[in-house]
């Protein structure tokens, strides 16, 4: 039978040491809010509800943490009084509980699944399962954190706060990361019983071991990786927690298949999505919601962001494609084209230069280089349509709203105020006018006046420094 599960994630804390006014939960690591890779992690164990316990007066974090529930905790007293205001979003629940915090976007869900398992596990000889589990690691430096104290069954005895710890409890390696499972039954009981007689005046949430204890239960202690457990208190650890999920990401691209040429320059978002036989040149960046299809070839030094590429395209170099942008098959986009909110149809080319910005391209069109969709008109964004198999030419400018249609031919250097039938060639220049044998006297004109300008300079200059 399936065992409920509830998760509560705290994520009420200021972040002053983030010298931000971005509740620190809301920090991006690979182009997600912290808080954002919590609750995927959480998501992933098929949770009955996800709660959320934020800070006062910020929508902003609801709005992040959203479909999931947000409550408030009104005053800043400590995890385990965070804890308590979710208490009343888990009336009635009697599964497990699970707490965590939002600033640990490095948490995987293999390790949230090996814990509970750890504290359903019955245990024989007359144990049954723990009330409580938690996630610890092995630290590097141990001081900064609370110590995993165990018995000699290897079951949780306590956990000690390194201030408060004995000499010989300050030598153990084995530390708490923050997560806990707790049976859900006990868990209101629990934490009414939390005091705050301590140095802070805080109601810690590492106080649920002893009160488990004392009241006969088992507690346990499950090991994971220090990496995973990166909490994120200032822009330093951001980095780091940044450079670590990076890290992640680029492993996860190469072991699908993906062809990175120089992976520690290519930045990835947590949501990038490759296709088959993907390559991606040097120093590429993926913003949020991009997917890749079958093929594509990624030429260096592109920026891509919320878009999508078809199978068998070729992007860049130097190409920025920015949001809603959607390409069919077999698209070129070139060296410094600039898309936004633009699709291409299948095989069309723009190879050089040239802004094109809330379009629809169709199939086969060819854009030359140096082409302008002028979308705005300093009040609003309007649209470009061009049709199927149209070649506008080089140095066009598109004013929008306009629409070129099927076959038709932009001439090069115009300018497109009005639509264009399918299968006409549009003119839309100023008339070239040619002065036979006027060169001579130009260049007479020209040469004179250059050489009075300059005995200007010269008199202007003598008769500043006689001042």
């Amino acid at each position: 039978m399936a065992h409920p599960l509830a998760v509560v994630v705290l994520a009420a804390g200021a972040g002053t040491r983030m010298k931000s006014a971005l509740p620190k939960v809301l920090h991006p690591v690979a182009g997600w809010p912290m808080v954002r890779h919590v609750l995927a992690a959480a998501e992933a164990l098929r949770p009955d509800r996800i709660i959320v316990v934020g800070p006062p007066g910020r929508d902003d974090v609801a709005r992040a943490v959203a479909p999931h529930a947000c409550v408030v905790q009104d005053r800043p007293l400590g995890t385990g009084h965070a804890a308590k205001a979710a208490l009343p979003a888990l009336k009635g629940f009697r599964g497990d509980v699970m707490v965590m915090f939002g600033d640990s976007p490095l948490l995987t869900s293999a390790s949230l699944r090996r814990l509970l398992a750890a504290r359903r596990k019955v245990a024989g000889r007359g144990r049954g399962p723990a009330a409580l589990g938690v996630l610890g690691f092995r630290a590097a430096d141990p001081t900064p954190y609370g110590r995993l104290v165990r018995n000699e069954a290897g079951d949780l005895e306590r956990i000690v706060e390194g201030r408060d710890a004995s000499a010989q409890e300050r030598t153990i390696d084995f530390v708490n990361s923050g997560v806990m499972v707790i049976d859900g039954q006990q868990l209101p009981g629990w934490l009414r019983r939390l005091r705050n007689d301590n140095v802070k005046g805080e109601y810690y949430l590492t106080d649920l071991v002893a009160i488990a204890r004392k009241a006969g239960h088992r507690c346990v202690a499950v090991e994971g990786s220090e990496d995973e457990f990166r909490g994120v208190n200032t822009k330093v650890d951001l980095a780091g927690a940044e450079a670590a999920m990076q890290a992640r990401l680029r492993q996860a691209a190469l072991d699908g298949g993906v062809t990175l040429i120089d992976p520690a320059t290519v930045w990835l978002s947590a949501d990038t999505r490759f296709g088959r036989d993907v390559t991606v040149g040097p120093n590429t960046v993926f913003g949020p919601g991009v997917s890749i299809g079958d093929g594509v070839t990624i030429h260096g030094f592109c920026h891509i962001e919320a878009a999508t590429i078809g199978a068998g395209a070729s992007v860049g170099p130097f190409a920025r494609i920015r949001s809603g942008s959607r390409t069919g098959r077999d698209v070129h986009i070139g060296n410094f084209i600039e898309l936004k909110n633009t699709t291409l149809g299948d095989g069309a080319k723009a190879n050089h230069v040239s802004y094109l910005g809330d379009g629809e391209i169709g199939a086969r069109v060819n854009i030359g280089a140096g082409t302008i969709f002028v979308n705005y008109d300093g009040y609003g964004k309007w649209r470009t349509v061009v049709g199927e198999d149209a070649f506008i030419g080089s140095n066009s400018s598109l004013i929008a709203p306009v629409r070129v249609g099927r076959g038709a031919n932009v001439t090069a250097g115009s300018v497109i105020t009005a639509d264009v039938a399918p299968d006409a060639v549009s003119f839309g220049r100023a008339r070239q006018v040619d002065k036979s044998k006027a060169a001579t006297k130009l260049r007479a004109k020209l040469k004179a006046r250059a050489k009075t300008a300059k005995e200007q300079g010269w008199k202007m200059q003598a008769a500043s420094s006689r001042r």
